[in-house]
């Protein structure tokens, strides 16, 4: 293992990051990091709170503008601060090392390990399905497949952005197929564009269900932050990732609007709101039982791509946070020959599999929503202070409508975990607490770095 220092986080350090990962691989790992699970299951939650085809589009459509001003924020974060870690590197630059370790701790025990603990589940249940076998091997199949997956990107950042490139580009490509079939195969259900609301809701119930239909729809489309976990590893990060995650956010927006129009013009309003497996159903009328089993299928594709994904993109934080001196020393040590952070790789992909196995995850994947757009609040903020921190930096891709597009994405956030309060108390306050948790742990790693006079990887 070779340790970290400020000189090999640089692009011509030779034991650093290998810079292996093209637009092409960058733009896969926005698309793959957004379109999991959520895409086939979450649109039912939708159909509940609003009910008309025209409100049931406009959250999907609302959502695709938050998404796309969540873009254009990390698309200028990422030129300004191209460094591995994503959003653990903004927040150190912007606000406080304090700040970076508390969001690293909450993708460690909240958002990262708990979402990839529930979709390794949900990859086991429907593969045991489809093959016929016993549901009891649902816990050892998911925790067996994280393993596998820390074991192979172990080997480089290169070999998991390939097989992410293969995965992503099938279950877009299938999805693609399903919905121009549902279109021009399948004859339409009864579909009424009026009203736009029904007449139960009216004034503040019409607003508190669209916010409410926001939250699962903001859960599907989150995930473009992903490519910022692995800037150093991307060649020429300040112009490939901004357009990276601009490409990916307009494919995924195009995905996901073509794919409720879909379900909308075969299930219907009714239709959607009464399955919990919209796409299947779609499937099924599209090409019975064969379509049925391909769209489990697709799930399978699709929940694999996402764990793939996770335990790529993650662990780079984990490296990125004991760099600078805040975390366990070896976390910090890339592999000698495939300058991978296996240790951070292997500690994600175990803490996963153990969550798997106990059925700890249900709860702290009720967390990860929450805690996220904590982070994602954070970012837009972070964009503020780096203008007026660094307002010579170089911006290539400036966000457009500064300062009112961050501004709204913030406020999105802002009310995006307000809601958390108010909608699901027990969840919020338990995640607060996961939280504050990190505030004496980081002290003690405070402490401990001034001590031993260990310097910050992020230091200049």
């Amino acid at each position: 293992m070779t340790e970290p220092s400020e000189a090999s986080l640089s692009a011509e350090e030779p034991h650093g990051f290998a810079r292996r990962l093209g637009l092409f691989d960058a733009v896969m790992i926005v698309v793959s990091g957004i379109i999991g699970s959520g895409i086939f299951v979450n649109p039912y939650l939708v159909a509940q709170w609003v009910k008309t085809p025209s409100l049931i589009l406009g959250v999907w459509v609302a959502g695709g503008a938050i998404a796309l001003a969540g873009a254009f924020v990390f698309a200028e974060l990422a030129t300004v601060v191209p460094r591995v870690g994503g959003q653990y590197a903004f927040f150190r630059e912007a606000f406080h090392p304090g700040v970076a370790f508390l969001h690293g701790w909450a993708l460690l025990w909240i958002i990262q390990t708990g979402a990839t603990a529930a979709v390794a589940v949900a990859f086991a249940e429907y593969l045991v399905r489809l093959a016929g076998w016993s549901q009891g091997l649902v816990p050892l199949l998911g925790a067996s497949v994280l393993v596998l997956l820390a074991a192979f990107h172990a080997l480089g950042i290169r070999p998991g952005a390939v097989l992410i490139n293969v995965v992503t580009f099938a279950k877009t490509a299938v999805l693609a197929g399903v919905v121009i079939g549902a279109i021009f195969l399948v004859a339409p259900a009864p579909l009424a564009w009026a009203p736009i609301a029904p007449p139960s809701l009216a004034g503040w119930p019409l607003l508190s269900a669209f916010f409410a239909a926001l939250i699962p729809t903001m859960f599907t489309f989150g995930g473009w932050q992903n490519v910022n976990f692995v800037a150093e590893e991307v060649r020429d990060p300040e112009r490939v990732l901004p357009r990276a995650i601009r490409y990916g956010v307009f494919v995924v927006i195009a995905v996901y609007l073509a794919t409720n129009f879909a379900y909308l013009r075969v299930l219907g309003a009714e239709g959607l709101a009464a399955t919990r497996t919209p796409a299947a159903d779609l499937a099924t009328r599209l090409a019975g039982d064969f379509g049925g089993r391909a769209i489990g299928i697709l799930v399978v594709v699709s929940t694999f791509g996402f764990l793939n994904l996770a335990l790529l993109s993650a662990p780079r934080v984990y490296y990125a946070m004991a760099a600078d001196g805040l975390f366990f020393r070896r976390l910090a040590m890339l592999s000698p020959r495939f300058r991978a952070p296996t240790a951070a790789i292997l500690l994600q992909g175990g803490l996963a599999a153990l969550l798997a196995l106990a059925g700890a995850y249900e709860r702290l994947v009720g967390f990860a929503a929450f805690a996220d757009w904590i982070g994602f609040a954070l970012a837009g903020i972070a964009l503020f202070v780096l203008r007026k921190k660094r307002p010579d930096a170089a911006r290539p891709f400036p966000t457009p409508g500064y300062p009112w597009i961050p501004a709204l994405f913030v406020l999105a956030g802002v009310g995006m975990v307000g809601n958390q309060f108010v909608a699901d108390p027990k969840n919020a306050l338990a995640a607060s607490g996961v939280l504050l948790l990190g505030v004496p742990v980081y002290r003690f790693w405070a402490r401990r770095k001034r001590l031993i006079g260990r310097p910050s990887a992020g230091a200049s």
